[in-house]
């Protein structure tokens, strides 16, 4: 069975799940409050960040800094689950078919859930954005092209955590466990972007993007610029070693 094989079968047990639901209920959650608060965009203009830039960027980083990450971590638990389910894992291991190249294809679908969140978030904002740019009689709508680019750089970004996040999920078996140790390293991400070592924290990753793109927006508005270098040999290493790591664990056990 090769590769692309696998991925099918993965993503038809993708289709079956309650994962894209998930997903959707938290886009809808980041965009309501933006939504319900969207005057105070225009208190903002002192930054020098228009009402419109300011309702997209605010989302954006809570999205980046919270919401995506955490859904990332259900995500991969749920994943792992619908394995579980029946001993589903057992008889995909007693296929003909090499762990490691199966641990592959499960993280390829990881990455897929990443762009569908990301993709349904852009839609929310689109329609979140219509509803406030009514209420406040302003166009605080974007062009896609500008969204898109933004929500590329999100996901680009959120590959290396995928990884450690994944990394979690193979090594611990407890889902409460792996749910928990999950969550708890999304928080320090706030902290750590202010810090000169952010580039070995992948979980600080798409938070520092959008913060330094939200600095790119507010004239005055001073952030730390997003250096390719050490950051992109870092995130290539970390990115490996995890799934390395991962495809070794994976199915040890069962």
């Amino acid at each position: 069975m090769n590769f692309f094989s696998l991925i099918r079968i993965e993503a038809k047990k993708l289709r079956r799940s309650k994962i894209l639901w998930f997903l959707a209920a938290a886009a809808f959650l980041l965009w309501l409050p933006s939504v319900l608060n969207s005057h105070l965009n225009f208190e903002m203009q002192a930054e020098g960040i228009s009402p419109e830039h300011n309702f997209l960027i605010q989302g954006l980083l809570g999205m980046s800094w919270f919401l995506f990450p955490a859904g990332m971590v259900v995500s991969t638990v749920l994943l792992n689950l619908t394995e579980e389910m029946n001993h589903g894992i057992l008889k995909m291991l007693a296929l003909p078919v090499r762990p490691a190249r199966l641990c592959l294809a499960k993280f390829v679908i990881l990455a897929v859930l990443a762009a569908i969140q990301i993709l349904i978030s852009v839609g929310m904002y689109y329609a979140g954005g219509a509803i406030a740019s009514y209420t406040q009689d302003y166009p605080l709508l974007l062009p896609p092209l500008f969204v898109l680019r933004e929500a590329g750089l999100i996901y680009l970004a959120a590959i290396p955590m995928l990884s450690i996040f994944w990394l979690l999920s193979v090594c611990i078996r407890t889902p409460i466990f792996s749910i928990g140790v999950g969550l708890a390293s999304i928080v320090p991400s706030v902290l750590i972007i202010n810090t000169k070592a952010w580039f070995v924290y992948p979980c600080s990753y798409p938070l520092f993007v959008i913060t330094a793109e939200y600095g790119k927006l507010a004239a005055n508005l001073n952030t730390a610029p997003v250096e390719l270098v050490p950051w992109l040999p870092a995130a290539a290493g970390i990115t490996l070693l995890c799934l390395f790591i991962s495809c070794l664990c994976f199915g040890r056990g069962r």
